[in-house]
């Protein structure tokens, strides 16, 4: 049997990357293939919480990502008015690990990991489109007409991925219901030292500070998809929207500029029944794409990173490994995804009536109430087997 590479991983995001390194770390030979000509994460800023954190740790990369990531020591939900609607209790997340949360500048993070991997394991501008599968190989194509043989495929690459598509035809994106603006400024004016997520009839308004005196912030708004208006909103038509909201919002939109925005709509999958195809596996979003209201996207990119190594350490075939992958990846992956799009679908209520009631439960209901899904994420280790 001739083959290109021992593994093949499709997608060059936060899972693609960590997974190299991970394989390199247990002397695994791979090729990693990004449909992308340069390198470098888009977007802006996202939440490492104290999990990922766990997993970067078990991965050896926790205390340089520290490095480049902004601590939070607490994270609140808000009205439009700045009164307190949720209290996540950050600092129960990082006892539970023993870990602390950071939000970090997505191109931070990716050139970070970026310099872990030798270049010539890395392949630009391939867009994978089809595969083939036999028993001891997978053949992936690409758009340009090249083909890579290897004997273990990882698919990686996100939320709008073929190859998944492929292989489960179901599996087309589905839309959240809103969309999304994000954006990352200068921090310099402001002095914004602590994040938040504000409610309200005009939409969600979150921000968080980034290293390097920086501010990522966030805008979601109810809408159709691909809608071409909401697509050319600008800034000004966003100051406009949330003028009513509490402060620093209406200045932080003051400081950004037109070409500060990055706009897209919001969409997760229907949780899969399986991520394991024989020698195939599905990893980080386009496994178990979730919307971001649980900030744990990237973090269960990371948690599954580390609990392939795990298995892939151990002495089983590849093959094995991938299943028990699957076994313990599963529940809490469809678990985060279907929290995620029932918390968003709350947050995003615009009915002055339903606000109403939402927020007058969030200041009454008790904590514990308040923080069921937070608990629940938490109560359980996700490296112990058999969760």
């Amino acid at each position: 049997m001739i083959t290109d590479s021992e593994f093949l991983i499709i997608g060059g995001g936060v899972a693609g990357l960590t997974t190299a390194i991970a394989l390199q770390s247990i002397n695994r030979e791979f090729v990693l293939v990004e449909q992308r000509q340069v390198l470098r994460g888009i977007g802006a800023g996202f939440g490492l919480a104290a999990n990922a954190m766990q997993a970067l740790d078990l991965l050896g990369l926790k205390e340089e990502i520290e490095k480049i990531g902004y601590y939070l020591d607490n994270y609140h939900i808000l009205s439009e008015k700045g009164d307190i609607l949720f209290k996540p209790d950050t600092n129960r997340i990082s006892s539970r690990y023993n870990q602390k949360n950071f939000a970090i500048h997505r191109a931070d993070l990716h050139q970070h990991l970026l310099s872990k991997i030798p270049t010539e394991k890395i392949l630009l501008g391939r867009r994978a489109v089809k595969l083939e599968q036999e028993s001891n190989l997978v053949r992936v194509f690409f758009e340009d007409g090249t083909v890579h043989t290897a004997k273990y495929l990882l698919i990686a690459d996100g939320v709008k991925s073929l190859l998944r598509q492929q292989l489960v035809p179901s599996s087309t994106p589905r839309f959240a219901g809103y969309t999304c603006w994000r954006a990352t400024i200068d921090n310099s004016k402001i002095k914004l030292s602590t994040g938040f997520e504000t409610w309200g009839k005009a939409g969600r308004f979150g921000v968080t500070p980034l290293v390097g005196n920086r501010i990522y912030w966030y805008a979601c708004v109810n809408g159709k998809p691909n809608d071409s208006y909401l697509k050319n909103t600008t800034v000004v038509d966003l100051y406009n929207r949330f003028i009513g909201y509490h402060d620093p919002i209406p200045r932080i939109l003051q400081g950004t500029n037109n070409e500060d925005l990055i706009w897209s709509d919001i969409i997760d999958i229907k949780p899969l029944n399986h991520l394991a195809y024989h020698n195939i596996l599905i990893i980080g979003d386009a496994g178990h794409a979730t919307t971001p209201n649980m900030g744990q996207g990237a973090c269960q990119a990371i948690e599954d990173v580390a609990v392939l190594t795990d298995e892939l350490k151990k002495n089983k075939t590849t093959i094995d490994a991938f299943q028990s992958f699957e076994k313990r990846r599963l529940a809490r992956t469809h678990y985060i995804t279907e929290t995620s799009r029932q918390i968003g679908e709350v947050a995003q209520w615009e009915h002055p009536w339903s606000i109403a009631i939402r927020n007058t439960l969030a200041k009454a209901l008790p904590n514990r109430v308040k923080q069921y899904s937070l608990s629940k994420l938490l109560s359980k280790d996700f490296m112990k087997e058999n969760n």
